[in-house]
């Protein structure tokens, strides 16, 4: 009986043992299971990470793209603004010279009239003191 008994505790022993290392093997496998899945879930984390700042990278870029079009385009604006105020002070001086222009002209063609007038007064005022000096001359 006491072997009996033994060969039992032997073979619940070795069932045990048995037992153990299925159990060991199976928290292993599992632990190594979950470590593979956090392994996998931090790789998949730091993937999309990666993805983001490529994506706020390239719409940085964009955006300073755009900044620099948007300037350009107002930049282009000013100068057009700027040419075309300096192209309208150009005909405003370029007209306003020839009006004086025209003025001084003008001023001498009324010059010009008025001594001609003046000349030509003159010269009928002689006329006429010629004449009445005449007149008199026969009417004597």
């Amino acid at each position: 009986m006491e072997t009996e008994i033994s060969e039992t505790k032997n073979s619940e022993i070795i069932e045990l043992k048995a037992t153990i290392v299925a159990l060991r093997d199976q928290m292993e496998l599992l632990s190594h299971n979950s470590d593979a899945a956090v392994q996998k879930a931090v790789q998949k984390s730091a993937d999309e990470i990666q993805q983001l700042k490529n994506t706020a990278s390239s719409l940085r870029n964009e955006l300073e793209n755009l900044r620099f079009d948007k300037d350009a385009a107002v930049q282009k604006a000013v100068q057009k603004s700027a040419d075309e105020i300096q192209q309208l002070k150009n005909t405003a001086s370029s007209l306003r010279n020839e009006l004086e222009n025209l003025r001084f002209e003008k001023d001498a063609d009324v010059q010009k009239a008025v001594q001609k007038s003046a000349d030509e007064i003159k010269q009928l005022k002689k006329t006429t003191v010629k004449m009445r000096a005449e007149i008199e001359k026969r009417a004597q």
